[in-house]
């Protein structure tokens, strides 16, 4: 059993310095390092399960993105953009690879953490060597990002943990089938208790802005610009998709497959967005990818 260390490493905006902090697992002189980043309103601890699997072979590091968790809040909310979490993992990495110049990182990015990857492997020099998208593409599908912006800036406070729990997975539902104890965690994982005792979500309300700031043409721009990155690729990449998930679309996931890295594509059934790779059958899809 591997016990995770929670470390962090100070980051660079417009607005000034914020704190980032990651948790890691495994042998911190192994070379085979796997960065694990969670999606949009979720943290580090999301890949607890895969890191505890997977830490005998790699050392595991898993991020809270800014404004999210045990990170600091960014000033100028407008900034919680891709750009600036794909500045920051670059300083991340120069903590966690002091070679950075000839090491190599794998990534596994659910959601909001495969955009972010899929910025970073798309430029020159990176040091990604095998990149795993979870329910995530160049294409997403409006109704699905309307969705999560609703739910993103819904200031809402509850008085018993349960209460929360329960909200937590009524909107997430989508993950799938978990236990209760599962569920249980899912929802702990992303739960604070404010200075009054109310049960609050963890993250920085000002997460929303970006999405409600975005416009029809915005959206097509950062579609053009996440293609033009996705056809950049030249790493080994796998494609995960939940067979129901209403963000990553069956036809944009086959194009995935077809240009740019033409990533292999691996379909989860009975799962929507976004798989969460909690169980074994699903860290299996990942082992074998990575080290199979």
């Amino acid at each position: 059993m591997f016990e995770a260390k929670i470390k962090s490493v100070q980051c660079l905006s417009m607005a000034g310095l914020h704190t980032m902090a990651y948790k890691e697992w495994g042998d911190a002189d192994n070379p085979r390092v796997l960065l694990c980043v969670h999606g949009v309103t979720r943290v580090s601890d999301d890949f607890d399960a895969m890191a505890q699997a997977l830490a005998a072979d790699y050392r595991v590091i898993a991020p809270d993105i800014v404004g999210r968790g045990r990170s600091g809040r960014l000033l100028n909310p407008q900034l919680y953009r891709i750009p600036q979490y794909v500045s920051d993992i670059v300083t991340l990495l120069a903590r966690v690879l002091p070679d950075h110049g000839a090491a190599n990182v794998d990534w596994f990015g659910t959601s909001m953490g495969g955009l972010i990857g899929l910025g970073l492997a798309s430029l020159p020099g990176n040091p990604i060597g095998k990149l795993i998208l979870n329910d995530i593409g160049p294409v997403l599908a409006p109704a699905a990002l309307q969705r999560i912006g609703d739910y993103i800036g819904q200031d809402m406070r509850f008085d018993s943990f349960e209460e929360a729990a329960q909200f937590i997975r009524d909107v997430s539902v989508t993950f799938g089938p978990h236990t209760e104890a599962e569920w249980h965690k899912l929802a702990q994982d992303v739960l604070r208790q404010d200075k009054d005792g109310k049960w609050v979500r963890h993250y920085d309300m000002g997460l929303a802005q970006p999405f409600r700031s975005a416009t029809p043409e915005s959206v097509d721009a950062d579609q053009a610009a996440l293609w033009a990155a996705y056809d950049a690729i030249r790493c080994d990449t796998l494609l995960i998709r939940g067979a129901e998930s209403d963000l990553l679309s069956a036809e944009t996931a086959q194009q995935m497959s077809q240009r740019g890295p033409c990533a292999k594509l691996v379909e989860i059934p009975g799962v929507g967005h976004a798989p969460t790779f909690v169980h074994d059958d699903q860290i299996a899809i990942v082992r074998k990818f990575l080290l199979g």
